[in-house]
This record gives structure tokens, C-alpha cells and sequence, in this order.
């Protein structure tokens, strides 16, 4: 498919094309260009308004098309935001998966918060998009969902340390979401602070949760005076 930009020419004589000025030409776009260019404008857009604050009519103005180009591609704003937001989660979740190679516990640790971090100072705008609630029904998930989706990655280490000290093995998930809420809340607050620096903060998030880890107690008991 040809987007439906065309190309100037002219057909006019040497003579006269010294006279006037020339036309510049603009090159046509493919549909799959066409598409790619307006998930760009529309991560762009998302990220610094919104879902609710950004309209088809700025999308297609930005990209220099009418609206029913973006209704062909997307079927419309919701289309659209929900493809931006399944690229973004699938993007954040494959650094996590692919950063967790090593062996020993405390550098599996690092290595995921390095990979959060690292999606937050490359891809900004999409870490925007994903911790705001998604609005549209349809979207391919919401932040939670990932979030839930990396700790059971962690849920399987977790579990085999729990295993070799002697701890509920059932309890893993619950220390998961703890651990990967954490470093992903973190995220958030650096998104806009960016001090310390990008392994300072790994290595205190590390720090807290390792520390954390080699102190656990096998059947932790509350101190204060509510005990259910």
C-alpha cells in the first residue's frame, strides 16, 4: 500500500525553471512507513498528554495526514494506544528476561534493576505510557500485569533459595511482587528525579533487598499489638 502523499514534478523548460522557484519533492510513504511514523507521534504524544489529552485530529496533524489515514491504520485512538502499549510492555519484558543470566542470587538482583532502569533512560516515553492506568478496555495490559509478569520470572529463584534455606517454598511469590514492586516504584520516582546516578540507585535498591533477603526470618512475627 502507497500513502496517499504524492510527488511533485514539474514539466517545465530549463528557462523557466530559472525564473521560479523549484517545488520540493516529497517522497510517498508506504503504508507500513506510514504506520511506523504514526505509533512514533502517537508514543510522542501519549507520553506527554495522555490518553484523554491527545486527539486523532493532533496525531494526523503531526504526521501530515488526514484522519482517515489513522482510522485505516488504527481504527483510531484506541487502536493505536493499545498497539503502543503492547509494544512497550513487550519491550520492557524482554530486557528483564534477557538481563537475568547470571547465577549467584545478588548479581540476578542487579541485573534486574539495571534492566528496569535502563528501560526508563532509553525508552522514556514509553515507561510514561505504562505506569499511567490505561483508560481503553482493549489495551493489551496495564503496568500491574507486567509488573506481575516480571516477578514470576524472580518467582522461580526466589523459590530455589527459599528451598536450599529452608524456607516456604509458597511464600516466593508473595517475596516477588515485593522485590519487583520495589525496584519498579523506584523507577518511577528516578523517571523524573534521574539523581543519583543509574547504578547508585541499582545498588542501593540492591543493597536494601539483598540485606533484606540475608536477614529473613523462617516465620516472621509482628511485634505490635494488632496480630490479625
Amino acid at each position: 500500500m502507497i500513502d496517499d502523499v504524492a510527488t511533485d514534478s514539474s514539466n517545465s523548460s530549463p528557462a523557466s525553471k530559472e525564473k521560479q522557484p523549484r517545488r520540493a519533492r516529497r517522497t510517498r510513504m508506504t503504508g507500513a512507513e506510514r504506520r511506523e511514523q504514526l505509533l512514533d507521534i502517537g508514543r510522542t504524544l501519549f507520553a506527554a498528554k495522555g490518553f484523554e489529552g491527545t486527539s486523532v485530529e493532533e496525531i494526523a496533524a503531526k504526521a501530515g495526514v488526514s484522519k482517515p489515514v489513522v482510522y485505516e491504520h488504527f481504527g483510531g485512538k484506541e487502536g493505536l494506544y493499545a498497539v503502543v502499549v503492547d509494544r512497550e510492555m513487550r519491550q520492557l519484558l524482554d530486557m528483564v528476561t534477557s538481563a537475568l543470566t547470571a547465577g549467584h542470587p545478588r548479581e540476578l538482583l542487579e541485573q534486574a534493576a539495571f534492566a528496569l532502569l535502563d528501560y526508563i533512560e532509553t525508552y522514556t516515553d514509553g515507561f510514561r505510557i505504562l505506569v499511567r492506568d490505561s483508560p481503553v478496555a482493549q489495551s493489551t495490559g496495564t503496568f500491574a500485569s507486567l509488573i506481575s509478569d516480571i516477578a514470576t520470572q524472580v518467582e522461580d529463584i526466589l523459590g530455589q533459595e527459599f528451598k536450599g534455606r529452608g524456607f516456604d517454598q509458597k511464600l516466593a511469590p508473595l517475596y516477588a511482587q515485593a522485590l519487583v514492586g520495589m525496584v519498579a516504584l523506584t523507577g518511577q520516582w528516578w523517571l523524573d528525579a534521574r539523581k543519583p546516578k543509574k547504578a547508585e540507585v541499582a545498588a542501593h535498591l540492591v543493597n536494601l533487598a539483598w540485606h533484606g533477603l540475608d536477614g529473613l526470618e523462617p516465620k516472621p512475627r509482628l511485634i505490635g499489638h494488632r496480630k490479625s
